[in-house]
C-alpha cells in the first residue's frame, strides 16, 4: 500500500495526500473520497499492515497466552511496524484531529485481544467475571507500548516475563477495591 510506504519512509509529519497519489498513481481527489484527510489514511494504512495483525494465542492457562500474545506484540515492535507507530504516536501530541482517530480506532480495537484472553481465563475460572472491562485488562500491553517507546525494540523476553509475572498477573488476580 503506497501510503504504508511513505509513512515507512518519510513519517506521518511529512505525509502528504499528494505524495501518497503519486506513489499510488492515482490523484488526489480519488484519495479523499475514500479518506477525509491525511490521519486516516495514515491510520488505516499502519491498521492494514498492523500491530492489530495477531494470531490469538490460546495455550489453555492466562500467563501462557499473555506471554504469547506480548512476544508477538514486541516481535512487530521490532519490525518497520514499529518504526512507524513510534512516529505515529509522537504526532499524536501535534494533531488533535490525528489524536482523536487514535483515541477512536486504535485505543478501542488494541485491547481485544488481551480482553479475548481475559475473557477465556475467566471461563477458565482463573480470573473474575469483572476483570477485562476493568482498566487493569490493558495494562501489560500499555507496559510494553511503554518499554518500545522509552528503550525501543526489540524489548528482552526478561522484561516481557517482569511484565507478565510481577505485574500484570499480581494485577488482574487482586480483588476488587470495594
Amino acid at each position: 500500500m503506497a501510503a504504508f510506504d511513505e509513512l515507512a519512509e518519510v513519517g506521518y509529519a511529512a505525509l502528504t495526500m499528494e505524495r501518497v497519489a503519486a506513489r499510488a498513481r492515482t490523484s488526489k481527489a480519488a484519495l479523499y473520497r475514500r479518506w477525509t484527510g491525511r490521519a486516516e489514511l495514515a491510520l488505516d494504512a499502519w491498521q492494514a499492515r498492523g500491530l492489530s495483525d495477531v494470531e490469538l494465542p490460546d495455550t489453555g492457562t492466562l500467563r501462557s497466552d499473555l506471554l504469547a500474545l506480548l512476544r508477538q506484540v514486541s516481535a512487530k515492535m521490532d519490525s518497520p511496524i514499529g518504526g512507524i507507530m513510534r512516529g505515529l504516536l509522537v504526532d499524536l501530541t501535534r494533531d488533535p484531529e490525528f489524536a482523536r482517530l487514535i483515541r477512536e480506532r486504535i485505543h478501542t480495537t488494541g485491547p481485544v485481544a488481551v480482553r479475548t484472553i481475559l475473557q477465556r481465563a475467566v471461563e477458565r475460572g482463573e480470573v473474575e467475571e469483572w476483570v477485562p472491562a476493568s482498566r487493569r485488562a490493558t495494562v501489560a500491553t500499555d507496559l510494553l507500548r511503554n518499554e518500545f517507546l522509552l528503550f525501543g525494540a526489540p524489548v528482552e523476553d526478561e522484561t516481557i516475563i517482569e511484565i507478565v509475572d510481577d505485574v500484570y498477573l499480581p494485577l488482574v488476580l487482586a480483588p476488587a477495591r470495594g
